[in-house]
């Protein structure tokens, strides 16, 4: 095989496999938001992000802003 067939050949993988992206993209969006790991994970980071970048002493309003960040997030398909 010549370097512009591989170079052919590559491309309609790359072309292909964008297309499949594409068609389920929204799919995937909605499989990961569905899914209670992706709940839990989204969770502690954001109770970690408060911990690090917002100074706050009261560790139940910590919580109550940890989890208001964490309601504010959606998963969508770009």
């Amino acid at each position: 095989m010549t370097n512009y067939q591989q170079e052919i050949k590559d491309l309609t993988v790359t072309r292909s496999l964008r297309l499949l992206s594409d068609g389920f993209k929204n799919e995937f969006a909605t499989f990961a938001y569905a899914d209670e790991r992706m709940t839990v994970l989204l969770q502690q980071l954001a109770a970690e992000f408060v911990d690090i970048n917002i100074p706050i002493v009261d560790g139940d309003v910590e919580i109550d802003l940890a989890l208001m960040l964490f309601e504010s997030v959606d998963i969508i398909a770009r």
